[in-house]
């Protein structure tokens, strides 16, 4: 009884705390029972004094039938130790001893604030550039990880606390570090669709990609949270032979290609020479046709009057031959019954369409004519020499019945050379008693050239004696 009789004296009290510099995981024993010496170390006196540093928490390992038991004491955390505070312990520790005995546990030390740097290295393995695959090339991977246990409760299912050694969890970490690095770079350059020899200008990319990945694998299998990766360089191992055939087959390709871009280009350049030469010629050919037609329309303005005269000409001309064409389909016919159409009638209509039509034809054909060759200075004509009496002279002219007219000797030239009046044409100008035949009007004479004419066309013919 004299060791509890020391306990209640305080004799054997243990102030529980961690004053290691620098550590992860680490496992506390009484000053007198240096660790691994005997099972007494893991006797804990009760109202010992437990401290927990800020950063810190405190886990008392307690070994029962059905299996072990936890309390997790956070920092900071300075006070005796007490049923109130240690759920677990209450409920396992008995008032036997008047609650001074001692009660078995293991307490260890785990650091939340330490922060573990671990470098890798991953030897060189084959990688493959997706377009030329006969090739491998040898690839090696250097770097950091940083890490730190954020969830310690985690972190206790996943590593047993008693025999805990960091470097084995830097050697695990190391080994997983190494598979995903293989697993990333390996498919690196198909899935961001570069050379392998330039695999490197991707090293920000790649690394970013393997920090997503082991950050969420790590936090899973190891229950640490890692910080930071830092993939320090990316090395192709150029004294290999893939590299040396990898980068003989990338030369050739890429001369091929600069041949190849440069074809197109030149090919581009000539192309676009030829669009500019023919629009050059397109250009250049509606000027040409803007020139022509500029210059003609310049001819057709200083000579107006006679342009004007032919195509009113023209205009009369196709008046009568419209109204030629009325009489022949009997738009002249005279029709007076009830019918519209008989032998004997006479068709109004027609009449009256006929004679309007003829007579604004006629009408602005001679006044048109009559305008032009009064502005004429020199004009010549068979038996005349004053170019006024040919547009003084004008005559009616007997179509299908109808009255057409008056038209002057020049339109009536045009008119018999078209073969529209003949000398049986009945003709009439003012001053006439009755119609007559053209070839019998001594003017027309000079007219008709047919050698029908009783006289020569140069010699006067002799005056017709009346009928009494």
């Amino acid at each position: 009884m004299r060791l509890f009789n020391h306990a209640k004296t305080g004799g054997f009290m243990d102030v529980i705390r961690c004053d290691e510099g620098s550590y992860l995981i680490w496992k506390w024993h009484p000053a007198d029972a240096p660790a691994g010496s005997n099972n007494r170390e893991n006797e804990i006196r009760w109202n010992s004094h437990l401290r927990v540093k800020d950063g810190e928490v405190a886990v008392f390992v307690y070994k029962q039938k059905n299996g072990l038991m936890q309390d997790y004491i956070e920092g900071p955390f300075d006070q005796t130790i007490k049923t109130s505070n240690f759920p677990v312990l209450a409920s396992i520790y008995g008032l036997a001893f008047d609650g001074v005995s001692p009660f078995q546990a293991e307490i260890y030390f785990i650091n939340l604030a330490k922060i573990i740097q671990t470098k890798f290295a991953v030897p060189y393995f084959d990688v493959y550039d997706p377009r030329f695959t006969d090739f491998c090339t040898p690839v090696a991977v250097h770097g950091t990880i940083t890490f730190r246990i954020s969830n310690y409760k985690e972190f206790i299912k996943l590593h047993r606390l008693i025999d805990f050694k960091l470097e084995n969890l830097q050697s695990e970490i190391r080994n997983a570090v190494n598979r995903y690095i293989k697993d990333i770079v390996i498919n690196a350059p198909a899935k961001n669709d570069i050379p392998l020899i330039q695999i490197e200008s991707k090293i920000a990319q790649i690394n970013d990609e393997i920090e997503y990945v082991i950050t969420e694998r790590f936090r899973e299998s190891f229950g640490i949270e890692v910080s930071d990766l830092d993939i320090s360089n990316i090395e192709i191992d150029k004294t290999s032979l893939g590299y040396k055939q990898l980068m003989e087959v990338t030369k050739d390709v890429t001369i091929a290609t600069l041949n190849a871009e440069k074809e197109a280009k030149v090919k581009n350049i000539r192309d676009m020479q030829q669009i500019e030469i023919e629009n050059l010629e397109e250009t250049l050919r509606i000027q040409r046709e803007e020139d022509q037609y500029a210059r003609h329309k310049q001819t057709q303005s200083a000579n107006m009057d006679a342009f004007q005269t032919e195509k009113q000409a023209d205009v009369g001309i196709a008046g009568a031959n419209a109204l030629g064409q009325m009489g022949s389909n009997g738009a002249g016919d005279i029709n007076l019954g009830g019918s519209s159409c008989s032998d004997n009638g006479v068709n109004m209509a027609s009449i009256m369409a006929s004679m309007t039509l003829g007579s604004v034809v006629g009408q602005n054909l001679a006044n048109t004519m009559n305008s032009a060759m009064s502005q004429m200075n020199s004009s010549k004509m068979p038996g005349n020499t004053n170019p006024s009496n040919i547009s003084s002279v004008c005559y009616n002219v007997a179509v299908n019945g109808q009255a057409t007219g008056p038209y002057d000797l020049i339109t009536l030239a045009k008119m018999i050379g078209a073969g529209e009046i003949n000398k049986e044409t009945l003709v009439w100008k003012s001053g006439m008693v009755n119609w007559i035949k053209a070839g019998d009007v001594p003017a027309l004479f000079g007219l008709f050239n047919n050698g029908t004419n009783t006289g020569n066309g140069t010699e006067m013919p002799p005056i017709p004696t009346e009928n009494k």
